[in-house]
């Protein structure tokens, strides 16, 4: 409580929790004002009953649910983040820009925006095409004029909600986009709660219990995982010029269990929709063979079984993939022979290349484990007790206990800052 009492007695950092607030406000106030010529209750129906658009109404911060002018929510900024954090360790200029600290931040920030916009624009097109040949009858009688509309209006749905997120990183509290995204949980929480109520019987009441106790496991091992790190001591030489000596003494190297974060598990869902939604365009063919086809590719997909086996291995196989780009041992080895430092018992270069790989790879089995069940954990919960409506969304809780972790973490910082100026002064 005195924690909360000195963050509200801090001008600037109650600004900027109001200013947070008031944004999240105005993001929770657009996503009810609907499209043109969309029956957003039919769209609910259909997608209350699909795991998979579970999935995405998560990323987009729950909005895809109301259908409404931000319905993409905050997808194409992501995957446009997703696409130059990967091009930045394969593209040597960007590589070069991303060393040139502020500034080069900046342009790859400012080229990933560049970068929204068509793949906003293209996400929109691709969500109409799916739902006109999905055979459920939705968005199939819209003139041209009102399906240009649609488009324009989500993507530009899509620039605004990208603009709000980085406000907030800029005069708020928080990384902006996990804000808005933590934001669009939380809201669905009273709507999962109220459907609840009205299925709840003395049957099921066991169900639901073990579903809230098993949500506070989760969020332990959540909080857990996520803290956890393998510390690598590293020494450092010292060095004599003159009558002074300089270096030397010791630290430690933290490799974190959960290197990747959430990045897997959207990198998996990218690749395990694709099929499905491509074998829905191709289900109306007049072709019998190629129909055919698409039907059961769209039949094994829809196997929750089948699904949940490939989506664990998918997040597996993501989770060494993006740790393999963002930590790179040769590098971390390099550097620490150029500044003096070693590993003890190890010799610098390729040997210390060599062990920090072994760590890294042994310690990311254990993460990939943990993304893959935190991932597939809905579809077994829901299984298993037959409860739907509260059924636990390990991926939602991760995203909710990484933002608070972080959050809390940057408050901190903002406390002991102003602590420090205060001894100062």
């Amino acid at each position: 409580m005195r924690v909360l009492i000195n963050i509200w007695n801090a001008p600037d950092l109650r600004k900027k929790i109001l200013f947070t607030v008031f944004i999240i406000i105005v993001f929770r106030l657009i996503t009810y004002i609907p499209l043109p010529g969309v029956d957003v209750l039919a769209l609910r129906s259909l997608f209350s009953g699909s795991q998979i658009f579970q999935l995405l109404d998560l990323f987009s911060g729950g909005t895809l649910f109301n259908f409404s002018i931000v319905t993409l929510g905050l997808n194409p900024y992501i995957n446009a983040s997703i696409i130059f954090s990967l091009l930045t360790n394969v593209v040597p200029k960007l590589e070069e820009l991303q060393k040139e600290g502020e500034y080069g931040r900046a342009k790859i920030n400012q080229y990933t925006r560049y970068l929204t916009v068509p793949l906003a624009f293209t996400q929109s097109w691709g969500v109409l095409i799916f739902f006109q040949r999905s055979g459920t009858g939705l968005l199939t009688h819209l003139s041209p004029l009102e399906l240009a509309t649609i488009i324009i209006a989500m993507t530009c749905g899509s620039v605004v909600l990208m603009w709000f997120g980085e406000l907030i990183t800029e005069y708020g509290i928080g990384n902006g986009i996990s804000i808005l995204i933590f934001a669009g949980i939380l809201a669905r929480l009273p709507v999962s709660l109220v459907r609840t109520t009205t299925i709840f019987t003395a049957e099921n009441a066991l169900n639901i219990l073990l579903i809230l106790v098993l949500a506070l496991v989760v969020i332990g091992a959540i909080v857990v995982i996520n803290e956890a790190h393998r510390r690598v001591l590293v020494q450092y030489a010292r060095r004599v010029r003159g009558d002074r000596s300089y270096g030397g003494g010791s630290t430690h190297l933290p490799i974190r269990i959960n290197q990747a974060g959430v990045i897997p598990i959207i990198f998996a869902i990218s690749i395990i929709l694709f099929p499905g939604m491509l074998a829905t365009f191709f289900a109306t063919s007049a072709n019998p063979a190629v129909a055919n086809a698409a039907k059961a590719v769209s039949d094994f997909f829809n196997n929750t079984t089948y699904y949940s086996i490939i989506y664990f291995f998918l997040v597996l196989i993501f989770t060494y993939f993006y740790t393999a780009i963002t930590f790179q041992p040769t590098k971390i080895a390099d550097d620490l022979r150029k500044y003096g430092g070693f590993i003890p018992g190890i010799r610098p270069g390729h040997a210390t290349s060599d062990y920090l790989s072994y760590i890294i790879n042994r310690i990311t089995l254990i993460g990939g484990i943990f993304l893959g069940v935190v991932a597939v954990l809905p579809f077994v919960v829901t299984g298993v007790t037959n409860v739907s409506t509260l059924a636990i969304g390990g991926t939602g809780l991760l995203i909710v206990v990484s933002v608070v972790l972080e959050t809390a973490k940057q408050l901190e910082s903002q406390l002991v800052m102003r602590s420090y100026e205060g001894f100062l002064h």
